[in-house]
């Protein structure tokens, strides 16, 4: 958490956050009908930065229960943001690593938290430019709601609908010492 972060609630431990990430492992497996003989056809592709140590870690869970290594990627898709000259004078843009075709394949694009819906927008305008994927699946680890956009994820962990004010923290060890997902409050956001 920052400093100045008013945690309202703890919406996930650390526990809770694996247990979430096993049931979602098994839904990709389910909704997309994988088995060893088209896994091949399978990539998670997450989005920087936690959607990115999100994708590694199911692709592993997929290894650990499936016995199928599925590819991943990382996508950064700030520079095809629709709002980036708004918000960011100087936008942090970090690396896309794809090193696969996405051409017919059927990716997963995953995320932390879904809210506006234009990280989403942006990363498919991103995909596109790189191949023409045969399918692409939505997963996040939480829907806040208050979408701006048509966007809807095919995979939730958790839904928490939110107000004005509000932020939904994900937190990963990898990237922030620290596990778990918080509902917060935040002076800018106040």
């Amino acid at each position: 958490m920052e400093p100045q972060d008013t945690v309202k609630a703890e919406l996930m431990n650390a526990d809770d956050l694996g247990r979430t990430l096993d049931r979602m492992a098994r839904q990709i497996i389910d909704v997309l009908d994988v088995d060893p003989s088209n896994a091949g056809k399978l990539a998670l592709i997450g989005m920087q930065t936690r959607g990115v140590f999100l994708a590694r870690r199911l692709g592993r869970r997929i290894r650990a229960v499936e016995g199928m290594d599925i590819e991943v990627g990382a996508l950064d898709a700030t520079m095809y943001r629709d709002d980036f000259r708004l918000r960011m004078k100087q936008p942090v843009v970090r690396s896309t690593d794809i090193p696969f075709d996405i051409s017919g394949r059927n990716v997963v694009l995953i995320d932390d938290v879904l809210y506006t819906g234009r990280t989403v927008r942006a990363a498919l305008d991103a995909l596109m430019d790189m191949g023409r994927p045969a399918s692409v699946t939505l997963l996040v680890i939480v829907d806040r709601g208050l979408h701006e956009l048509p966007v809807q994820a095919d995979i939730v962990g958790r839904t928490v609908p939110t107000v004005s004010g509000e932020e939904v923290r994900v937190r990963l060890k990898e990237v922030d010492e620290m596990e778990g997902v918080w509902l917060v409050t935040t002076p800018r956001a106040a």
